[in-house]
């Protein structure tokens, strides 16, 4: 790094910024907290299931499937973020009163399940985004289905009519 280019960071300092869209687009939907928390019970029960025949193969599909559980972890907490900040609105949390509740145990969860290799704690994170997404679709005045996923953590996603 040059002096001129430490003397331009210095001043210049670099923001990083993270939205959904601060336009507002109005394109918001929980589907990615949905897939996101399918993602991390689908790891958590691969973790659960690694065989140790090849312990070099082991640690390797040990390391791959929990850098993909962090992730999409992280993801949960990003997009209840934005569902959170862009698109509930005080009369929202107003009328679904267990909302706020809902989205702090969420976080809570994705949090845990990130830490831990946690069946339980993995279930529960889909089951509370699945009835944060039924709030969602309320709130635009469709009615909210749960169906069965085709997904192999054979738990259900929230969709509308």
């Amino acid at each position: 790094m040059t002096l001129l280019s430490i003397v331009i960071d210095k001043i210049f300092k670099e923001t990083k910024a993270c939205a959904h869209c601060d336009i507002p687009c109005g394109i918001y939907d929980p589907h990615n907290a949905q897939m996101a928390a399918h993602t991390v019970l689908r790891m958590t029960n691969l973790l659960l299931d690694i065989q140790r025949e090849n312990e070099t193969k082991a640690k390797h599909d040990i390391a791959r499937m929990t850098h993909v559980k962090e992730e999409h972890g992280h993801l949960v907490e990003d997009e209840l973020g934005t569902l959170e900040n862009d698109y509930f609105k005080p009369e929202h949390f107003k009328t679904y009163s267990n909302l706020g509740e809902l989205i702090e145990k969420a976080v809570k969860l994705s949090i845990l399940v990130r830490q831990n290799i946690d069946i339980e704690s993995s279930k529960e994170l889909l089951e509370t985004i699945l009835q944060i997404s039924e709030i969602f679709y309320k709130t635009k005045n469709v009615t909210p289905i749960r169906v069965k996923s085709v997904y192999p953590t054979e738990g259900e996603i929230v969709t509308y009519k």
